[in-house]
């Protein structure tokens, strides 16, 4: 009955605009007949709850059923969260002022709730952080996310301008550890490590480095790249992979390979998240971002609905395998 509903809510929502594009690109890419790859499309919706964008995101033109079973689509990723995390626990992972004091212990950073600060606290603030981190407390995809320089700006016109555009989480700039400096030092280069909390013991189901690009944020659909993270060993086994499709042995701003490089701490990432996900049971499968700095990692945020588009890339699977094999282990466990 799931699997009914969520493929009439998807048809009812459908932007079919979009759908025909999406049948173009893969037309373009694939060279299949337009009426064959819209009837394919339409056969994964049904069997897989994949969408047409799961459809030309993942490639499954290109698999065949077996493959196409290993893929954590829009339906099953929605499916778990159903399952695994409470909406009424939720915000407390999505309000990045709520998370901030939750897990205030392995946030390990100075930070400001600017909807609740006088001037005067906010004025210690930027004499203790001249250049810091403002955020939207509901932002996502790191979006809205600006780095400011306390000095190039009037105090007071600066304090107006952050609550006019509703900036109101200011944070301690996160020095990342050495390593990931050298391979892009413009961004906080985060580990998004995917937990799932089943009976009491927190599992890692998959790990990915986002890169920067350039950009003060690493975020895969904001410019940044991504790339599986070998969760045993921390090392990287694959090129990176930005959304307009570009691999990346090397980073193209630094040289650094990306092939091969590994984690620095990396036990210590997998110990962090792992008592992170016992603080809120409630929200039992949780994308964390991690920055592994010199004295070890710290959580930049979580997110309660961890994107599911960066999970099983084409040039980032095995044999056409995806990521639900992974998940099927634990919960089958």
């Amino acid at each position: 009955m799931g699997k009914v509903k969520y493929l009439v809510s998807r048809i009812a929502g459908l932007n079919y605009k979009q759908m025909f594009q999406k049948i173009d690109e893969v037309h373009e890419k694939s060279g299949k007949a337009k009426v064959r790859i819209f009837l394919d499309m339409v056969y994964c919706g049904i069997a897989y709850q994949a969408g047409y964008m799961d459809y030309a995101l993942f490639e499954m033109y290109n698999l065949n059923r077996r493959q196409r079973k290993t893929v954590v689509t829009r339906g099953k990723n929605n499916a778990f969260m159903k399952r695994f995390n409470d909406p009424k626990y939720m915000p407390l992972i999505e309000n990045k002022l709520s998370f901030n004091t939750l897990f205030s212990k392995y946030v390990k950073r100075d930070w400001l709730d600017l909807s609740k600060a006088t001037f005067e606290q906010f004025q210690a603030f930027i004499e203790r952080h001249a250049v810091f981190m403002a955020k939207p407390a509901d932002g996502m995809c790191g979006k809205g996310i600006e780095k400011i320089t306390a000095s190039e700006h009037d105090a007071k016109t600066l304090f107006a301008y952050l609550n006019a555009h509703n900036l109101t989480l200011l944070e301690e700039v996160a020095v990342q550890h050495p390593d990931l400096m050298a391979l892009h030092p413009y961004a906080v280069n985060t580990c998004r490590v995917i937990t799932l909390l089943k009976d009491g013991i927190v599992h890692v189901i998959a790990a990915y480095l986002r890169i920067g690009n350039g950009n003060i944020v690493d975020n895969f659909n904001s410019g940044g790249m991504v790339v599986p993270i070998n969760k045993e060993t921390g090392r990287i086994e694959y090129p990176a992979l930005d959304k307009a499709g570009n691999l990346y042995e090397a980073h193209p701003l630094t040289g650094v390979p990306i092939k091969g490089f590994v984690i620095p701490l990396w036990d210590q990432v997998l110990t962090l998240v792992k008592e992170a996900g016992l603080i809120a049971p409630q929200v039992g499968l949780v994308g964390w971002d991690v920055c592994v700095t010199k004295d070890g990692p710290i959580l930049i945020e979580g997110n309660d609905f961890p994107g599911h588009d960066i999970y099983q890339l084409p040039p980032h699977r095995t044999d056409g395998i995806g990521v639900l094999p992974e998940f099927e282990k634990v919960i089958n466990s």
